[in-house]
């Protein structure tokens, strides 16, 4: 009677082949899946700012600037300071007291494939892309994020 001792050489590649043709179909569809997730991230974090802004000058008479609004309680620890990454997203409040301000989220790296900004009017919108960025098809920079 003859035992089986394990796998055969030849049985080991076509496993690990075909566990390479797996991981070369999904880790594109997994980047793309996550730099979605960042760029809704951003959209949302957009509106939040946006909606602790309007807290803010209802209360202050003026726009707050992250650690003013971090503060206030009105936005998390996350955004303590300009310029802080969060969620691949780098966010800048620029204005502000009491005139118009504008925040800003631009993608750090190869997270995200949009840079978005916000006003007082709380729409947000695309930015103008950087070098080697596009924005959506049949869109221009300013144009509201649907």
């Amino acid at each position: 009677m003859k035992k089986n001792r394990g796998f055969s050489l030849l049985e080991l590649l076509i496993v690990v082949a075909i566990i390479l043709i797996i991981a070369t179909i999904a880790i594109p569809s997994l980047l793309r899946s996550r730099q979605a997730a960042n760029e809704s991230g951003a959209v949302s974090n957009l509106r939040a700012i946006n909606t602790a802004q309007v807290t803010y000058i209802s209360t202050n008479g003026s726009y707050g600037t992250f650690p003013d609004l971090s503060t206030a309680g009105l936005m998390d620890s996350r955004f303590s300071a300009d310029g802080l990454i969060v969620g691949g997203y780098s966010y800048t409040i620029t204005g502000g007291g009491t005139g118009n301000y504008e925040v800003s989220a631009l993608v750090d790296g190869t997270s995200g494939r949009f840079n978005y900004y916000s006003g007082p009017d709380g729409v947000v919108r695309y930015r103008d892309a950087a070098e080697g960025e596009t924005l959506p098809a049949g869109t221009t920079a300013g144009d509201p994020v649907g």
